[in-house]
Parts: structure tokens; sequence; C-alpha cells
């Protein structure tokens, strides 16, 4: 089994080394690393070229956001299970990818995931862990999904039910989600460890403003694929979601 990990990256120059050396560490041999760069202006294509043995696939020049960046990575991807990692993010152990991998092959399923830790980005320190085991297909319907760092799914998938939509800014995963968890139309497993770090702050964890812009592209995706939802089933997620992030519990 072959793996392909895409990772899309702008002006990321002072940490997309971490990612790059992460991917590299694996103990999985089989990966392939491939890099969108929407044609960065600050030194991270030049971290990158230094490091150029540890890319298999390279491309820089302007996009449309993330979902457009990583259906450019799905176009050149010849795995056969396809993760998405993006600047700045790094796996929690040289062996996260072959959990995923031994489960995917212990259950012959389609899509695996694990849990996903937000850390400091200066100190490093854990700040709050976001646990995937309690999603269930029901759930999306609620705004809740698996952590998208940890998540490989096989390329057949892309192939059998489409890309990321990109008219969505912020919430193209959930809507990508929505239309096959959601549905019911793929099998999926779950792997109970810490399998990414990511750095506080990101796209959708700026605050309530942000929280908001994602709720609203989620109640989109819920009604464009069919999902019974409801603005007070998904802006409750929030403080639940908190508050199981706090206690340490799905």
């Amino acid at each position: 089994m072959k793996v392909s990990i895409i990772t899309a990256v702008r002006n990321c120059v002072n940490t997309i080394a971490f990612t790059l050396e992460s991917v590299a560490q694996q103990s999985f041999p089989d990966i392939e690393h491939v890099l969108i760069d929407g044609a960065s202006t600050d030194g991270t294509l030049d971290v990158v070229r230094r490091n150029d043995s540890r890319v298999a696939v390279l491309i820089s020049e302007r996009d449309s956001g993330i979902y457009d960046a990583f259906n450019k990575g799905l176009r050149h991807a010849t795995g056969d299970m396809v993760g998405f990692l993006n600047a700045g993010d790094r796996y929690a152990s040289e062996h996260s990818i072959q959990r995923l991998l031994d489960a995917t092959r212990l259950h012959g399923v389609d899509a695996v995931f694990g849990d996903l830790a937000i850390v400091h980005p200066q100190s490093r320190a854990v700040l709050r862990t976001y646990r995937s085991g309690g999603y269930s297909a029901r759930r999306t319907s609620f705004g809740y999904m698996p952590a998208h760092p940890t998540l490989l799914v096989r390329r057949s998938v892309f192939e059998r039910f489409g890309v990321f939509d990109t008219s969505y800014r912020i919430a193209g995963d959930f809507e990508f989600v929505a239309r096959t968890f959601g549905k019911g139309l793929i099998s999926y497993t779950h792997v109970p460890e810490t399998l990414v770090y990511m750095d506080d702050g990101g796209l959708s964890n700026r605050g309530w403003k942000s929280k908001w812009a994602i709720t609203k592209e989620m109640h989109r995706a819920c009604r464009s694929n069919g999902l019974p939802s409801s603005w007070l089933r998904l802006l409750l997620r929030l403080p639940l979601k908190y508050l199981a992030e706090v206690r340490g519990k799905d």
C-alpha cells in the first residue's frame, strides 16, 4: 500500500520545515509527499528546495484557496491512501501513518482517523485535544467530523464521490465528510491515539467570527447533502465540543 500526503502551504517559512521533517521521519516506507504552494513570497520555497529530496511533487502557483490546493494535490497523488497535513502540522510520532494503515488493514475500511492535539505555537504545550472517537455518521448533522489532519482516505473514494467543493472557504473538508461519511456511503474506523499536532490559531480556530463563518458553511453543506440539521444543532456543538476537549472526553 502506498500513501500520498498532500500539504497545502502559502507563506509559511517558519513552519514548513517541521511538516517536511515530520513526514520524512515516518516509519512507513512508501510515502509520497505532494506539496502545493500558493505562490509564496516569504522564502517558503527556499526551505522546500533545500529539502527537495523529501518532496515527491512540488507545484507552486496561485490558487483560489486551500480546497483548490487540495484538489491540485489529488490530481497528482498516486497513493492508495491519501492524507492532508498542512504547513506547521506534524505527526505526533514516527509511527502515526503506520498506526492508521494497520487499522485500515485490520478493519478493511475506506477511511481511518485518529485524535488531534492543538498545541501552543511557541512552547508546543498541548492546549486541548480533539478526540474523534465519538464521531458517527448521524453526528455529522450536528457539526461533528473526524479530525481532518489525521484522516487517511482511499483515493478511490475521491474518484467515486468527487473532490473538494471550492465554493467553500473554510468548511470544504466538512462538506466532503457530509457528502461521504454523513450519508453512510463509506466505511471507516478510529484509532484512539493522538496522531497529529496542530498549532493553535488556524483558520477554523480564530475566535467567534471564524466559528460563525464555519457554522454558516456547515449549515449549507448539510442542506446541500440532504442531512437533517438546523442552526440550533450546529451552534450547540461549540460549547459541547469545548467541554469535551477540556475534560478530555469524546
